[in-house]
């Protein structure tokens, strides 16, 4: 299992390699199939995603994310997130030069799982750091979550559940997942097509500076691009439940064709506007290293006021860890006992 250490190191190497000046060569394509190579194979014995539901049910929130963060480290994904999809961004930068940035993005959000049965895995805002550290990406902003929407060949429909404070359960997880994956199979393209609108993102934005100890979502579009779930911070970091999902965003973009660290393009002032709505992202080594440390464990009561906003298929943040767990039926995993 991954420890302390391990994560550290993984966050120090990102920070140092990827907010470094390196622009590569000018490419005509970007070649973003061949970024995410950095992923272990799937072992044959790694569990599938019904084995590892069985393995995390009736654990502590802790044990199942360090459960969760030991699949994603030894690389226990489906086939078909092994490749990225570009992205294209376009805009002006602040003197006026029109700029073209293509990003590449896993194609689906993270899951633990071989290609026939996988759990799409939400996760608290540390893990998915130290997850994207592992495969050199960030996380997206939210303007990048509207252009992967916009671009996507598929567009799943939203499937908010009940809200209660069992949505954090293991029991939520595999339901939605499930849901997601009826869903999915409905559309005609394959496994590894560009898709949207399954799960709400964990992002990155200048918000943190207000609200360290705080986790930002945002998206999951209706039909039209429309996001259910305008960008917040009301949750605690350590709040994960089943309607989040991560989705990894290389290291390396593409700026005019030429190969580029994004963290780098996203704090410069003068071509940011393009990648995030709010501007450059102020001091972001910094702030991925602070996110992404588990010193926030003693951050996870905050008591200053909340922003109040909208939030569908959710509850507000409570200080209890799991609840009573949500029945899991693997005789019929596409069950539709929560709308009985």
């Amino acid at each position: 299992m991954p420890n302390h250490r391990t994560v550290a190191v993984a966050l120090t190497l990102w920070a140092t390699v990827y907010s470094s000046s390196t622009p590569g060569a000018e490419v005509a394509t970007p070649p973003c199939g061949d970024i995410v190579s950095t992923r272990p194979a799937r072992r044959d014995n790694a569990p599938t995603g019904s084995e590892f539901v069985r393995h995390i049910e009736g654990m502590s929130a802790d044990e199942r994310e360090a459960a969760i963060l030991q699949q994603a480290f030894a690389g226990n994904f489906p086939s078909f997130l092994r490749r990225s999809e570009p992205v294209t961004l376009t805009g002006r930068s602040s003197d006026g030069a029109p700029v073209r940035v293509t990003v590449c993005v896993a194609p689906d959000y993270l899951a633990i799982g071989s290609d026939s049965d996988y759990l799409f895995v939400p996760m608290r805002l540390n893990t998915a750091i130290a997850v994207a550290a592992r495969y050199q990406a960030l996380l997206p902003t939210s303007k990048m979550v509207d252009a992967i929407y916009a671009q996507a060949q598929v567009h799943l429909q939203p499937q908010p559940l009940p809200a209660s404070n069992t949505m954090r359960t293991t029991g939520y997880y595999w339901h939605h997942s499930e849901l997601v994956r009826a869903q999915r199979l409905s559309f005609t393209p394959p496994l590894g097509a560009l898709t949207a609108g399954d799960k709400k993102d964990l992002v990155l934005t200048n918000r943190f500076w207000a609200n360290l100890g705080r986790v930002a979502i945002y998206g999951w579009h209706l039909p039209g691009g429309k996001p259910v779930q305008p960008l917040s911070t009301v949750h605690g970091w350590r709040y994960a439940d089943y309607s989040h999902g991560v989705r990894l965003v290389s290291a390396v973009a593409y700026k005019d064709g030429r190969a580029t660290a994004l963290l780098e393009l996203l704090q410069d002032p003068k071509i940011a506007t393009v990648l995030s709505s709010e501007g450059a992202l102020r001091n972001a080594s910094e702030l991925l290293r602070i996110l992404g440390s588990r010193v926030l464990t003693s951050m996870s009561v905050v008591t200053h006021q909340v922003e109040e906003i909208p939030v569908i298929g959710k509850s507000q943040e409570s200080g209890s860890e799991l609840a009573t767990p949500f029945p899991i039926d693997f005789a019929h995993p596409i069950d539709q006992v929560l709308h009985q």
